[in-house]
């Protein structure tokens, strides 16, 4: 995932929001603007009716930061670096650099997230019942008291049951819901196996998932199911929701192969050695005919004075017009060095790997006081993984050349 838009900092974590939350605002905006707020208050105006649904759904996003704030924070405390969080149209993420080391860190890190939004979601109710004047909604008629709840009550009575619900739908045991981590910790620490529990946890979280995609679809065709409902974009969301979960499991258990089998693999082991470079002087179509058309080589380091001066791919000639090729410089087109991400011979290889997935690019230039040693390239990296990685189902310790 991206990082988004970056919107503030909180006690040394960086809050980004992506582009697709504003799809989960414009939803929750709308079903209570025009849906359950009128149906709850008939006298209220339509502008009343959207600006608390506005501030419900602004809320709402506040108590998902304030719950992956409770795992960075539990994980802070136990010695794990966890520089941002992401909210996205699913929820939130805190973004963790590595695993934590322990069961038990694992286990609290995870648990800390339901019961901050179980705590607030009573926070909200008890707040809310203050606000509605300590009205009784058992010794009433329900739609009466609600019609006479003013916007703070109203706002504070939905967030309570959202927030608790949101508690329990995370710790539904199927992984990398905190439910799953949960269970991946208890599993964890009794088998002492971190890559066995992570894949029964994987295959929990992926059996959960069929099961919503599955409700989803039966909820498109009519079918009513209890809590869930009926409906087209109920089941549709629904579906949506199984499929992301779906995959995060899978990808979460393949990340974890990942970085079992590049652990103690520097970028010096994956790094292509022999690179070929060329000069900034050299025109595009000199370049195009003696290099690109000679070699295999994606990108080319352009080396000055001895030095890297940046790098050169394909669609940087692209993006020249042909006519312009023969009158073109590869110091006019190149992206220079001090926009490149780079790495050094002794870095781990994984935390390579996670740059060159961050940052979108196929190869990583490797130097070391500006000399360059080499490119690290994505398919370097998969094809060391492809003969020495362990593959799902793949017994034993990993085995790597000697």
């Amino acid at each position: 995932m991206q990082k988004g838009i970056r919107l503030f900092r909180i006690a040394d974590i960086d809050i980004h929001l992506d582009w697709s939350l504003l799809i989960i605002f414009f939803l929750v905006s709308a079903s209570l603007g025009a849906g359950l707020f009128p149906s709850w208050h008939p006298d209220w105006s339509v502008a009343q009716s959207w600006l608390t649904a506005i501030a419900a759904a602004i809320l709402f996003l506040a108590s998902v930061l304030v719950h992956e704030l409770s795992h960075a924070l539990v994980g802070r405390a136990h010695g794990m670096n966890i520089p941002r969080i992401t909210l996205f149209i699913f929820g939130g993420m805190a973004h963790l650099e590595d695993e934590p080391r322990t069961w038990r860190v694992e286990f609290w890190m995870a648990i800390v997230g339901p019961v901050t939004s179980l705590l607030l979601g009573l926070l909200f109710l008890w707040a809310g019942s203050i606000a509605a004047g300590g009205l009784d909604l058992q010794a009433e008629d329900p739609e009466e008291i609600l019609s006479r709840l003013g916007p703070l009550a109203t706002l504070l009575l939905w967030l309570g049951p959202v927030n608790i619900i949101l508690a329990a739908f995370n710790l539904v045991p199927g992984f990398p819901l905190d439910g799953g981590r949960v269970m991946r910790a208890i599993l964890w620490g009794v088998t002492d196996d971190l890559r066995k529990a992570t894949r029964w946890a994987s295959n929990a979280g992926r059996a959960f998932a069929w099961f919503l995609i599955a409700c989803g679809i039966s909820m498109v065709f009519g079918v009513q199911l209890p809590i869930f409902g009926t409906g087209l974009v109920s089941g549709l969301w629904l579906t949506l929701i199984g499929w992301f979960l779906h995959n995060a499991a899978v990808m979460s258990y393949r990340q974890l192969l990942i970085e079992r089998s590049l652990k103690g693999v520097s970028v010096a082991d994956l790094m292509l050695r022999d690179v070929q470079t060329v000069t900034p002087d050299l025109t595009i179509r000199e370049f195009v005919d003696n290099c690109v058309m000679a070699h295999q080589q994606r990108a080319w380091p352009v080396i000055a004075n001895g030095t890297l001066a940046g790098l050169v791919c394909l669609e940087d000639v692209r993006r020249r017009p042909r006519e312009e090729w023969a009158t073109t410089a590869l110091r006019q087109i190149l992206t220079p060095v001090a926009k490149l991400a780079t790495v050094q011979p002794g870095d781990d290889a994984i935390q390579a790997f996670k740059l060159i997935s961050q940052r979108g690019v196929n190869q990583l230039p490797v130097i070391d006081d500006g000399h360059l040693h080499g490119l690290l390239r994505r398919e370097d990296i998969l094809r060391w993984l492809s003969l020495y990685g362990e593959l799902p189902g793949a017994e034993g310790q990993l085995q790597r050349p000697v």
